[in-house]
């Protein structure tokens, strides 16, 4: 994106971004080959060999789990909503609003989006030490405060600061090296997985997971841009995603928590 804002230039809303877009095929290819490459759970594989595979997982899982799928998807809400607004929203809200430069944003997403390439899989490990619904619980705490942070620091009107928000948007506790959006999710992949009973993890899991970028990150943009054409102020959004913490709060409460625990066994 940053390199195709200085080749397109004034050309870029017409066709400079759909390049990269397009480009992002070859990570479609990268992704296959390493889930071609990567062998089955043995969950899974003696679930192939028992013959206990289920014909059809997604009707059942909605029957016997729709608690957990429901939960799942709640649980993303502080993850997929805040992630959208501090990635999507801010170059709107930053060009817009703020007058500072498109290239300006883009390297500042650009930093914080290398700095999660670390923190991600940090915050999976401190999952397993202090347990994965502690670890999410406190990502959604974190992100709720850091939201009224975040836009305060915009607001600044410095360019030094606007940066430090960014990349503070994923990046809050800077003591302990964590970044807010990073703290759930790391933790997620295992913490909704384990939700489900083994021959139905893959639907009921998939299904929580995406069912969240429907309620949470595909809107979120939109509700950011409405709430600040209706309120005239940046802390409307930051009430949002304070609302979207409580709610991935609340149903990370709720969801059992399977860390160190044998989930091979049928779930009840």
């Amino acid at each position: 994106m940053l390199a195709f804002s200085q080749i397109a230039a004034d050309q870029f809303l017409s066709w400079g971004w759909r390049v990269p877009f397009l480009l992002s095929i070859i990570l479609v290819g990268i992704g296959l080959w390493i889930r071609l490459s990567i062998l089955e759970t043995p969950i899974f594989a003696r679930l192939v060999a028992e013959r206990r595979i289920e014909r059809t997982p997604i009707v059942e899982v909605i029957k016997r789990q729709p608690k957990e799928i429901i939960l799942s998807a709640l649980a993303r809400m502080a993850e997929q909503a805040p992630f959208y607004i501090f990635t999507a929203f801010v170059f709107a809200y930053g060009v817009g609003t703020l007058k500072v430069s498109r290239d300006f944003l883009l390297v500042a997403v650009l930093a914080a989006s290398v700095l999660s390439f670390f923190t991600i899989p940090l915050s999976g490990h401190l999952s397993d030490r202090i347990g994965r619904s502690n670890m999410y619980m406190l990502g959604a705490v974190t992100t709720g405060v850091f939201g009224f942070i975040y836009f305060a620091l915009l607001d600044s009107g410095s360019l030094a600061l606007i940066f430090l928000a960014i990349f503070l948007a994923i990046f809050l506790a800077i003591f302990l090296a964590l970044i807010p959006h990073d703290m759930m999710y790391g933790p997620q992949a295992a913490f909704i997985a384990e939700s489900f009973t083994g021959r139905l993890r893959y639907s009921g899991a998939s299904l929580g997971y995406q069912f969240a970028s429907v309620i949470a990150g595909g809107p979120a943009p939109l509700i950011a841009a409405w709430l600040f054409a209706v309120y005239h102020s940046a802390y409307a959004i930051a009430g949002y995603i304070l609302v979207c913490a409580i709610l991935s709060l609340v149903a990370a409460a709720l969801m059992k928590d399977y860390t160190g625990k044998d989930i091979a066994a049928e779930y009840a």
